[in-house]
């Protein structure tokens, strides 16, 4: 059975997003980052990141069926999901792109589906620069700067779903931008981290960013 916790304009599940996305209304925005299925071999993440994170794998291997995907659209005004170069979703006008300038890892950018009608936009910042000072939770966590300048492609979501919250970063950044925020995570160790980073934010408030980032150039892009 799903369980609920609410801190302040958050609420987090902890349970499985196909079983508790029907229960959810419809929000302004889908802002998520779901198992792309393609481990190591793809190399989502480094190889030293993937020893590292061997627990996760098991997760990280499974892709979401396509089915959710279809409630996923139906649960959000507006949608942005990373890894969507690998489902098989409609055509988009507009892909965001964070690119991990001086990255040798093999996997150097990465690419979000998105359904807003503007260019495609991207995100410049070295996972060295992303993660200076912050001790990563989750194998594939994004920075929160990388995310409020998602959430930002969307000026009018005041609401934003998260169906795969990992470690949170997405209320994280949600919590300093003063959106409601709704996550939902099926594993209890990144549920419990969610809830902590969570409740961190909401203290100390939109005016006192919790995890110091350097600023995103921007640039438009042809894809």
């Amino acid at each position: 059975m799903a369980e609920k916790v609410t801190i302040g304009n958050c609420e987090l599940w902890h349970g499985d997003c196909r079983e508790v996305l029907p229960l959810l209304p419809a929000h302004d925005l889908l802002l998520t980052d779901p198992p792309y299925g393609i481990g190591i071999d793809g190399q989502r993440e480094s190889l030293k990141t993937a020893r590292k994170a061997h627990e996760f794998l098991g997760w990280d291997n499974e892709t979401p069926p396509q089915w959710l995907f279809g409630l996923m659209h139906e649960k959000a005004s507006a949608h942005i999901i990373w890894g969507g170069n690998y489902f098989g979703l409609p055509p988009s006008g507009c892909w965001l792109s964070w690119d991990k300038v001086q990255e040798f890892s093999g996997a150097d950018m990465e690419l979000a589906y998105t359904t807003l009608k503007q260019p495609s936009k991207t995100f410049r910042m070295s996972r060295v620069e992303a993660y200076v000072g912050i001790d990563k939770a989750h194998p594939t966590q994004k920075p929160a700067a990388l995310i409020a300048w998602c959430i930002a492609k969307a000026p009018d979501a005041q609401t934003v779903l998260d169906p795969f919250m990992g470690s949170g970063t997405t209320g994280v950044a949600c919590a300093q931008l003063g959106k409601s925020f709704t996550g939902i995570e099926r594993e209890r160790k990144y549920f419990d981290i969610a809830c902590e980073r969570i409740a961190r934010a909401q203290a100390q408030g939109s005016l006192i960013p919790l995890e110091q980032t350097p600023v995103a150039k921007q640039q438009a892009m042809d894809l």
